[in-house]
């Protein structure tokens, strides 16, 4: 098994399967925390601006890692359930419900923090690329894609250095295209696919996050919609 040896090294990796696919009007939402070193590469590449798409995975009581269900935030909040996961743990819709809510006040919090006040940028008629630095049961990136397609998106691309087939093959539907670097045969946990899988602490964020907006600034991007936008593509 080859692993990548950190974040910024799988984004780099990613970067150069993306680069030259002439995506119009590209914007990079990455899933914080660990999505933003790997979103960083990606949007320096693309000389595209990058923003943050906010979703906190509900974990199953006694077991935070697994996924029962997945919130992002916004206007209309979406909600993206593992119904067998969470008839596994026994958790109904009540449970699940009241488990958004805390996690969706940790959002706004979490929002406020990484990006200092900055607005969200305009996404409709854009390329969005949804980056993570991998994927395991694909909740937590089914919400984000699902709310990322309500806002309007000329094309929906799924970016990720390492996933289970199974997973991008369930996830096919939810977008446009679909760009992974390894899909082992075996897969265990993200982080056995990296040689170092350090949690990336909030500090990280915030600079690469300022950094992307002083790129975005200085290449003059407006988050508005180039001209002659493609709609959706099969």
């Amino acid at each position: 098994m080859t692993r990548f040896q950190d974040r910024q090294a799988a984004g780099r990796a990613l970067a150069s399967a993306l680069e030259g696919r002439g995506y119009e009007n590209p914007l990079v939402l990455a899933l914080p925390r660990g999505g933003v070193p790997i979103g960083a590469e990606v949007a320096r590449a693309l000389g595209a601006p990058m923003d943050l798409v906010m979703v906190r995975k509900i974990g199953v009581p006694r077991q935070p890692e697994l996924a029962a269900a997945a919130i992002v935030n916004g206007d209309d909040p979406q909600l993206v359930v593992n119904e067998q996961i969470a008839a596994m743990a026994g958790l109904s819709a009540k449970d699940i419900d009241a488990l958004a809510q805390t996690q969706l006040d940790e959002i706004r919090r979490r929002r406020g923090l990484y990006l200092q006040g900055q607005p969200e940028i305009e996404i409709r008629g854009r390329t969005a690329i949804v980056v993570d630095d991998g994927i395991a049961t694909g909740a937590t990136v089914r919400a984000a894609l699902k709310a990322t397609r309500q806002r309007g998106t000329a094309r929906l691309i799924l970016a990720v250095p390492v996933a289970p087939q199974d997973t991008l093959s369930a996830l096919q539907g939810e977008v446009d295209e679909i760009v992974c670097l390894q899909t082992p045969e075996f897969f265990y946990a993200i982080g056995a696919h990296y040689v170092d899988f350090a949690q990336v602490p909030d500090a990280e964020v915030i600079r690469l996050m300022q950094e992307a907006r002083a790129d975005q600034g200085a290449g003059g991007d407006s988050g508005a919609a180039a001209p002659g936008a493609q709609g959706r593509q099969p």
